[in-house]
């Protein structure tokens, strides 16, 4: 058991935010390390949609080149049928400034290692994989690190003058500090999984919602597969399983007949995973010695997608107003505040929109209500196609973006 490690910033969970983090800090010169519990990044709702504003960031970092190199489409439109049965394009990312008017889909796994390269270059970044934090250390009424283990069965401590929780919605430092986030209504779940797309060639660039009766079914064209979100009511997970997948290959085809090539590739419920959808964020970000962000401070819905650009944008705050109380090893109660107070209005500002689609789009969709987009946003984008550039702007840049720290920028 190793009982004597110590860091300046202890980072639990090495997603987006954790790894951005950590890449920002150690290019400050900040001694800083990674807990990561598994030993590669390949998980089930690992989002891959890198939104414009994290591929600036990814530019300003030095890294917009290598990144460009990676297995990459891009999502240029976010369209939803009519009450006519066309499909209506509301939003056109490729009308916002280029080179930032796109949302690139990227394996994760592919962008956390490209951050992890970079990160490992610096002399004051260390990563730990397989490597779980099971609970917090608390010293003289103040967070003083986590206990670890490994996944080979060894325990030990990692003390540190601020640890930072990146350890997702279901975050157990959160729980460990005995801080409690705001639940907000969610009425659906997701199951999420791929169908091989036959017809390979030309633009891969749009989002497709398909409706039809009660049931809501998202189709992203990934140039050799479809990634694929069908939409349940909350609690009726068990149920339609239940029903067999052979009902459910039926239900896609229902909605989307041109998929019907494609769903025999279905046999087996492990195929179709679940997501829980939560939404959620907490009052306070903190307590002594320890900063939450990304997930944990704030579980964003699926709708838009922008759950990782925001977890993105926090670490990047995170890092600009942190860094220098690191250097000088005096993180206080206040400069920890400084990050709730930066990052509330966006937070607030995409949850509120996430919960406005979720009340007039989803639920009602799900309830058999509607079986289309309202119809007052589909005539203002048909008839003032710039107003397309609105809803646009909103999931691929989002309120409030940050900028990469000066100490951090490379040519």
């Amino acid at each position: 058991m190793a009982d004597n490690e110590r860091t300046t910033c202890l980072v639990v969970g090495g997603g987006p935010a954790g790894m951005v983090l950590g890449l920002l800090l150690a290019r400050a010169g900040v001694e800083v390390t990674v807990l990561e519990k598994h030993g590669d990044f390949l998980r089930d709702f690992r989002g891959d949609t890198v939104h414009a504003s994290t591929i600036r960031l990814l530019d300003e970092l030095g890294l917009g080149e290598e990144f460009r190199k990676l297995p990459q489409s891009r999502l240029e439109t976010v369209a939803f049928p009519g009450p006519d049965g066309k499909i209506v394009t509301l939003g056109e990312i490729s009308r916002l400034r280029p080179p930032y008017n796109y949302i690139a889909t990227v394996p994760q796994w592919d962008f956390l290692d490209l951050l992890v390269d970079a990160a490992k270059q610096e002399p004051t970044f260390s990563l730990r994989m397989n490597t779980a934090a099971t609970g917090l250390i608390k010293e003289n009424g103040r967070v003083a690190g986590v206990r670890y283990r490994t996944s080979g069965g060894e325990t030990g401590t990692i003390r540190a003058d601020l640890t930072v929780a990146c350890d997702g919605r279901t975050s157990l430092l959160r729980d460990e500090a005995g801080l409690a986030p705001k639940e907000f209504p969610v009425p659906f779940d997701v199951w999420w999984f791929r169908l091989p797309r036959h017809e390979q060639g030309g633009p891969v660039s749009g989002i497709s919602p398909r409706i039809k009766g009660s049931e809501l079914l998202l189709t992203i064209n990934r140039d050799d597969y479809f990634q694929v979100a069908y939409f349940l009511k909350k609690g009726t997970n068990d149920a339609l399983r239940a029903e067999g997948i052979p009902r459910f290959r039926e239900r896609i085809v229902n909605l989307a007949p041109d998929l019907a090539d494609a769903v025999d590739t279905l046999t087996d419920w492990n195929q179709v995973p679940m997501l829980d959808v939560r939404l959620n964020r907490l009052h306070r970000w903190h307590t002594d010695g320890l900063l939450l962000i990304g997930d944990a401070a704030h579980a964003m819905s699926p709708v838009g997608g922008v759950g990782i650009n925001v977890a993105v944008q926090d670490a990047v705050a995170t890092a600009t107003l942190l860094a220098e109380p690191l250097r000088q090893h005096r993180v206080g109660a206040a400069d920890l505040a400084r990050i709730r107070r930066r990052r509330w209005f966006p937070t607030v500002v995409t949850q509120t929109l996430q919960r406005v689609i979720q009340r007039v789009l989803v639920g009602p969709v799900l309830r058999g209500e509607i079986t289309s987009f309202p119809k007052a946003p589909i005539f203002l984008t048909r008839h003032i196609p710039a107003l397309r550039a609105i809803p646009a702007y909103i999931v691929a840049i989002g309120p409030r973006p940050e900028h990469a720290p000066d100490f951090a920028r490379r040519p």
